[in-house]
């Protein structure tokens, strides 16, 4: 047997690979998924209805697939909660991922400016929030923001304030858990991809005359555009979706749809409506990821 079929079969294994693990454990869940926000809801274990029964027969299953219908989704477009749900959550995530950009590219970029032995030390500090638990951290940013917190200690020992400041409950603390909690997720593809930028360049349009402010902005930054589309992803995606750092720091005057989720869930026992409402997150979400493939595409279409 030749070499070439020895590694033919073993290729060709990895290659299955990746799409049986989607095909298990997306298109699957994502197919019961689907099939109960189709569902009406009902008092009952399942508490929707109809169950498809295959041993019941053909004409059972296709009495339950006409039973199916879509309004569940005409609902959430009819309900302004879910509709602000949604705006809300949008909103919030723009905005946070925004604010992570803002923070975590100085970052970034002084790590990838650092001499080779200290960015292994910057890297450590970075993922040393990782090894603790999220939901500890979540607490201790309650333990600081409130009434007789940390911060509001420091701010009334240098004279800020007068008197201690309301940041539980509010969206501010909100953002500063999301923050905090994705700021890794925005400092460390930015910094892959500042790190192996060829210094020459930046070099090269410093000689021709450029001030280091035109350095950045044209050669600097469109150079670490795809590291900002990826940061921008990891942190935008997971906080559209967020329950745990609203339910905690924020209000519950406006929810996110996270929290919308979980109250339709566990609360009000609606699993229809709240299928439908995360098929609804599904779609809004791979817009975003369908936008940074089209520009991965013109820009390798651009280099060529």
């Amino acid at each position: 047997m030749s070499s070439r079929r020895i590694f033919a079969r073993p290729a060709r294994f990895a290659a299955i690979a990746p799409y049986v693990w989607m095909a298990l454990f997306f298109l699957v869940p994502f197919a019961f998924v689907l099939k109960i926000s189709l569902s009406q809801t009902a008092i009952a274990q399942p508490p929707y209805e109809p169950v498809f029964d295959l041993t019941a027969g053909w004409e059972a299953l296709k009495a339950a697939l006409a039973a199916l219908s879509i309004d569940n989704f005409r609902l959430l477009g009819s309900d302004d909660i879910y509709v602000f749900a949604y705006v809300r959550s949008l909103t919030v995530a723009v905005t946070a991922t925004a604010l992570l950009l803002l923070f975590g590219y100085p970052i970034a970029y002084g790590m990838a400016r650092l001499p080779k032995r200290w960015q292994a030390v910057a890297m450590v500090l970075v993922i040393v929030p990782f090894w603790t638990s999220f939901l500890i951290r979540i607490y201790a940013w309650i333990n600081i923001l409130q009434h007789d917190g940390l911060l509001n200690q420091i701010l009334l020992a240098l004279h800020l304030v007068s008197q201690p400041v309301v940041w539980l409950s509010t969206d501010t603390a909100m953002y500063i858990g999301i923050v905090y909690s994705y700021l890794p997720f925005m400092i460390l593809p930015l910094y892959a991809t500042l790190a192996k930028m060829e210094p020459a360049l930046e070099e090269a349009a410093s000689d021709l005359g450029a001030p280091p402010w035109h350095v950045f902005w044209l050669v600097t930054f469109p150079l670490s555009l795809p590291g900002v589309g990826a940061g921008v992803l990891l942190c935008f995606i997971p906080i559209v979706g967020e329950f745990v750092i609203p339910d905690l720091l924020a209000g519950s005057n406006a929810l996110m749809i996270g929290q919308t989720l979980w109250l339709e869930f566990f609360t009000n026992k609606d699993w229809p409506v709240a299928s439908a409402a995360a098929i609804v997150l599904l779609v809004v979400l791979l817009l975003p990821l369908l936008l940074y493939e089209r520009l991965q595409k013109r820009q390798l279409e651009q280099r060529r």
